[in-house]
């Protein structure tokens, strides 16, 4: 993700007015006594000079200080008791420390920081209280020389009243510097889900050893299984480590409970199997949890994430059922209810939402398209939704939630820059952690329509055109119309972008180069509707045959990478040649993902310079594995398969803190995401985010107060930590958890990593002739195996919204694209080398291209 604007915002999220009173002296060396800076920290002297808000009174009851919080506040700096004019000196180091309980469990932030916007953290720390008094300390050092600093509890954000009391609180100079060493466990680093028995199996070990050492498999019983030697690696780059690497593939017996051990070290526990299963289930449901406007039902995704509809007009909520445009932006209100919240903020964006549908909507055409996908993995009744039941592929709902979203943004007809889309909707104001969306306060603000947000809605609408319209004509129709007014709109005002500066109360997510989303519109509407005007533009583009796929991935600022991964999956009318060329990029570029791999030691497709590691980096380079499994489906070589398959161990914690990136998948795994709705951290009676929830990941850039402060000079992969204040290393996000659930869907239809054999047949499709609206085709089947076919079933998935209207010589029916056509008792015998054929009517309301893809008796024909 790429939001400059948070480094601001969110250092800056304490706002409150304080008086500035007097300075004090200067630091004392470290080795002296160290100076106490609080004043009357342990309250004999009564209460001053403490100070609190009109929100939480306090007095001196039996030695503490005593506060009794007023319920129903929102933020956290809605309620505070402080210090001011405390003074700090640059590179000394302090320690804070308190005693503290609470009525009741909750939740508080202990800071210090500027007492003057724009409030500069020094420290920030969430605790949990309870009726038993802790004591706490934290150790910081100062970056700043400053005598208006000031020791705050930021107490606010809870439903009900509750008392907090405080005794001992101490600020001293002269504290040893503090020291972050992150706990990276064993120094043996495995994928900590697992492996497939027929799947590639790689480790990475830590050690000081410039020579090959021994290693050992122990299976669940603690007998060793296999054995071998290490390759030694050197330093790597990426973690400033050195390392060896173990390849165990040879060992393909299921279990649960391996280990591997080298150099004295033994890895966490692992699993050989199909352990991929319930990740698509799991990567999905985030997106339920995100839906904005409507209630969360937690008898589908357990009551901890139960909650009423967010913004839907309801107090104190300010929208999102009737929402204004910027001061100046526009004269008109729209109804932008629903979509999802774009991450750990309240805020919904066109072009995060729009390559986060895109993946969704992608997941499920794969199944249409790809030979060694589940057909019906993602059908209706497989994900844990409110709609399952109503016989639409549980996806496709999910994925609806957020295009309706989409399509309430266009600007209306009649008004200026009618057909483009409003960039984002969000709060005027930052809000703080933790908020529930049913509690967010802040007027909601829509924000000028431009080019890049324009595009993201042509593509996703023209891909909903083609993909709903067997379940839902109007809706499908009202995609296309939506996309080709978008596309008209952008092309008559295609450089209209989103300002750098817009980003109070949300992300910026401003992009300057329109150029990949015109050819992704392009290539989507192409697809679609297989118009020439289309095809002309996406020619003319130069990413149609330049390189659209660099070494760090493709991400919402560079979504060119989307059309040209449709135009090589989604069956269409390019000639053979041009679509050849189009296939041979994406192998060509899963080869260099391929090279990068084997050069990392920790097995990534992402080269390991700092300019790797970014915001958002994980999506990356999860995007880079999602080409190499395109190239698998393309070509199905296995070497592609496996190149995928261990560019996910990086995710599940084969990587320098040994650390799986994905909640509750591993045995070290995230629970601190950045989130307002997930802040267990700061509120005991708050969910972590839901399992199958991707962070963020490592990113050198440590563009926020928390991580620049405790990472600063780390090696790429160590620029990370599991704490809620560290949004640009630790947050949750659509478009991050859209690409694991991409991968999810891929990893979960390789089973146990087993080849599936072709089957011994052959489909010709022929369309004959053409009539108004529709045509005739005829499908040949023929038999190139050695034995009888006795019995036949055969199935296609219509591409682009193509209806079955008459068939002849089968019995034939469609259940949403799917055609499933079976024998007459005349023609149900097959002889090798022999065919049948056997012809349909169907209507085409869009483009017609032919199916790629067929089955014979559930077996894949060539």
């Amino acid at each position: 993700m790429n939001r400059p604007a948070h480094r601001r915002a969110r250092r800056t999220v304490g706002l409150l007015a304080v008086a500035v009173l007097a300075a004090t002296g200067p630091a004392v060396p470290a080795q002296a006594q160290p100076v106490e800076l609080i004043e009357n920290g342990t309250f004999d002297a009564g209460t001053a000079p403490w100070w609190w808000t009109g929100s939480a009174p306090a007095a001196v009851t039996d030695g503490r200080l005593c506060a009794q919080v007023a319920g129903g506040t929102v933020n956290p700096w809605d309620a505070i008791i402080g210090q001011n004019d405390l003074g700090l000196q640059s590179g000394e180091s302090y320690e804070f420390s308190f005693d503290a309980s609470a009525s009741m469990p909750v939740g508080v932030l202990a800071k210090v920081q500027l007492q003057v916007d724009p409030f500069s953290e020094r420290l920030s720390r969430p605790v949990t209280l309870g009726p038993t008094p802790q004591h706490f300390s934290f150790v910081f050092t100062s970056d700043v020389n400053s005598d208006i600093e000031q020791v705050a509890f930021q107490i606010g954000g809870s439903a009900q009243p509750w008392t907090l009391c405080l005794d001992n609180v101490s600020l001293t100079g002269g504290a040893p510097p503090p020291v972050y060493v992150p706990d990276t466990g064993p120094r043996v680093r495995v994928n900590q889900v697992g492996y497939l028995p027929q799947g590639p199996k790689n480790a990475t070990v830590v050690t000081p050893a410039t020579t090959p050492l021994p290693w050992s498999l122990a299976d669940p019983g603690g007998r060793v299984v296999a054995s071998g030697v290490s390759t030694p690696r050197g330093v790597d780059v990426a973690s400033n480590q050195n390392v060896h690497t173990i390849d165990f593939s040879a060992v393909r017996t299921p279990g649960a409970g391996y280990t591997l051990t080298a150099d004295g070290e033994t890895s966490y526990p692992f699993a050989i199997g199909d352990v991929y299963g319930a990740l698509r289930s799991d990567a999905l449901q985030f997106f339920y949890i995100q839906r904005s406007g409507i209630p969360i039902d937690g008898a589908l995704v357990g009551q901890q994430y139960a909650r009423p509809a967010g913004h839907v007009g309801v107090a104190p909520n300010q929208g999102d059922t009737s929402v204004a445009c910027q001061p100046g932006v526009c004269d008109y209100r729209l109804d932008v209810r629903g979509g999802w919240y774009d991450a750990g903020d309240h805020g919904k964006y066109v072009v995060n939402g729009g390559i986060a549908t895109y993946q969704l909507l992608s997941t499920y055409e794969r199944t249409l398209t790809a030979a060694g996908a589940t057909p019906a993995a993602l059908a209706d009744g497989t994900l844990r939704l409110p709609e399952r039941g109503n016989r639409v592929p549980d996806i496709l709902d999910e994925a609806r939630w957020e295009l309706e979203f989409l399509l309430r943004m266009q600007v209306p007809a009649g008004q200026p820059l009618a057909g483009m889309a409003h960039h984002k909707i969000h709060d005027q104001n930052w809000t703080g952690l933790p908020l529930a969306p049913e509690a967010d306060p802040q007027l909601r603000e829509l924000h000028p329509a431009n080019t890049v947000a324009t595009l993201n809605l042509a593509a996703t609408a023209a891909q909903c055109a083609r993909l709903y319209l067997p379940y839902d004509k109007a809706f499908g129709n009202r995609c296309l119309s939506a996309a080709r007014t978008a596309y008209a709109a952008a092309k008559a005002h295609p450089d209209i972008f989103a300002s750098p500066t817009d980003g109070n109360g949300g992300g910026t997510y401003n992009d300057n180069d329109a150029s990949d989303e015109f050819y992704w519109a392009a290539a989507e509407l192409y697809l679609t509707t297989g118009e020439a005007a289309f095809l002309t533009d996406l020619r003319s583009s130069p990413h149609h045959t330049g390189n659209v796929f660099s070494a760090t991935g493709f991400n919402w600022p560079q979504t060119a990478a989307l059309g040209r991964l449709d135009l090589a999956t989604v069956p269409n009318r390019l000639p053979a040649a041009e679509r050849a060329a189009v296939r041979r990029s994406v192998t060509e570029a899963a080869d260099a993902y391929l090279a990068t791999s084997a050069a990392e030691a920790y097995g990534l497709a992402m080269p390991g310079g700092r300019g790797s590691y970014f915001w958002g980096s994980n999506s990356n380079i999860i995007n880079n594995a999602i080409v190499i499994a395109t190239a698998f489906d393309l070509t199905g070589d296995r070497r592609y398969r496996d190149g995928a398959l261990q560019a996910m161990d990086y995710i599940f914690g084969r990587n320098a803190l040994n650390h799986s990136y994905v909640t509750g998948w591993g045995t070290k795994t995230p629970q601190n995401q950045h989130s307002r709705m997930y802040g267990r951290q700061l509120n005991p009676n708050l969910p972590n985010p839901p399992v199958g929830s991707i962070a963020g990941g490592a990113n050198t850039g440590l563009e926020d107060p928390f991580a620049a402060d405790l990472l600063e000079g780390c090696a790429p992969q160590f620029c990370y930590v599991d704490d809620i204040q560290s949004y640009s290393t630790n947050e949750v996000a659509i478009n991050w958890n859209s690409a694991l659930a991409w991968m999810a869907s891929f990893l979960a239809d390789q089973g146990t990593g087993a080849p599936v054999p072709p089957g011994a047949c052959r489909v010709g499709y022929q369309q004959v002739a053409h009539t108004a609206g529709g045509f005739l085709a005829t499908v040949k089947i023929t038999n190139t195996g050695r034995a009888a076919v006795t019995g036949w079933t055969v199935s296609w998935s219509f591409p682009t919204g193509q209806r079955l209207a008459l068939t002849l010589g089968a019995d034939a029916a469609q259940q949403g694209p799917t055609v499933t056509a079976r024998d007459l008792v005349i023609n149900r015998r097959i002889e090798p080398g022999r065919s049948v054929t056997f012809a349909f009517l169907a209507a085409s309301p869009l483009a017609n291209p032919a199916p790629e893809l067929f089955r014979l008796n559930g077996s894949v024909c060539g």
